[in-house]
């Protein structure tokens, strides 16, 4: 009998013994796994790849639910029949991009302020991530609203606002007596920026405008004024003024700094190969391929070297290849301005923003 007792407490131990084990290899490996997929993160180019159709991809909102998206980008409400659009997922060479989990992005930044400021192509990916927020907690209470340049969102069972600043230059467009000048060694709003846990920035399309396009009559740098300069030149300097309010004024323990980088424009067909029709109307599939097989985006090269030479850390988000081949993206036709307005440079929701967002928050969370 001893004996028997004997053995079965030498089984029930053996058998704790490996069950402990297994628990701890079994944490390990989780553990393991979560560093091993967090150096991928880290080491991953999720800027260089291509766009892929997944019949299975869906889209992480329906347009038709979202409050946020407004008419402009609202393209399957005006009118836009084809949705294979929405089946094509950005795919990094090298690596996976993390799908963008809405709750976890809301628990992460829980009583967080995250401010966007720039141009309406920000807009267009403020936008798209309220619309991702919205239907990952679709019960949850928000307000939303809209004061003169400053359009903010938040929902209150996180405590997490997201905010969008118009300013499409960063520096200072200021009314003086010859008319609007545009300052290019000057910000003096830089206040509004401060105090956010994460900001965004975007310029670069209204440095493109001119004729009746442009916004500014004169240019002024140091004691200088004049009526004309090279448009990329001065959007050089200007960013360069940014870039230094930003390595004056952030303290990146508290604050990570983005900047959206350029988004293509479709106005010319040429530069991928279909001399008609001449711009992105008609088109609904991506180019193939991780190559455009036109020409570089000016501005692109640009922020690049004015980033380089920042001494706080600013996160770039890459998306101009990713844009340069998505020809398809764009309202054209359909962005409610009637069959005679073409609109090339923003981006439908839901649609390509919504991948810029996914970029941010595979940054994010890392």
């Amino acid at each position: 009998m001893a004996a028997l007792l004997c053995f079965s407490c030498s089984h029930c131990l053996a058998a704790l013994f490996f069950s402990l084990f297994s628990v701890i290899v079994l944490v390990h490996a989780d553990v393991h796994s979560f560093n091993v997929e967090k150096k991928q993160v880290e080491k991953c180019d999720f800027f260089q790849g291509s766009w892929v159709f997944d019949d299975s991809f869906d889209p992480l909102y329906d347009s038709s639910t979202c409050p946020f998206i407004g008419g402009g980008f609202d393209c399957l409400k005006n009118g836009r029949l084809d949705r294979n659009y929405l089946k094509y997922r950005w795919q990094p060479t090298a690596c996976e991009l993390p799908r963008f989990n809405g709750i976890d992005f809301l628990e992460k930044y829980r009583n967080k302020k995250i401010l966007f400021v720039g141009d309406s192509l920000s807009n267009n990916m403020w936008r798209s991530l309220l619309c991702m927020l919205h239907s990952a907690v679709p019960t949850s209470s928000y307000t939303f609203s809209s004061k003169g340049l400053l359009s903010s969102f938040s929902l209150q069972d996180y405590g997490i606002s997201v905010n969008w600043l118009k300013n499409g230059f960063l520096v200072d467009l200021a009314y003086e007596s010859i008319g609007k000048v545009l300052k290019l060694d000057s910000i003096s709003t830089g206040n509004m920026w401060l105090g956010a846990d994460v900001l965004i920035f975007n310029s670069y399309h209204w440095w493109t405008h001119s004729g009746h396009l442009q916004s500014w009559g004169y240019f002024q740098y140091g004691n200088m004024t004049v009526k004309e300069m090279d448009h990329m030149e001065a959007y050089k300097i200007a960013m360069t003024t940014w870039g230094n309010w930003v390595d004056n004024n952030i303290d990146p323990s508290k604050t990570r700094v983005f900047f959206q980088g350029v988004a293509a424009v479709h106005i010319n067909a040429q530069e991928w190969g279909e001399p008609t029709p001449k711009d992105c109307s008609k088109q609904t599939e991506p180019l193939k391929g991780s190559t455009y097989p036109g020409p570089p985006v000016p501005g692109e090269a640009i922020l690049k070297t004015v980033l380089s030479q920042t001494t706080k850390p600013v996160h770039l988000l890459d998306i101009t290849l990713l844009t340069q081949l998505r020809k398809d993206g764009h309202p054209s036709v359909y962005a409610g301005g009637g069959p005679k307005f073409v609109d090339c440079s923003h981006w439908c929701l839901a649609g390509v923003p919504d991948t810029w967002n996914q970029l941010l928050y595979a940054v994010l969370v890392q």
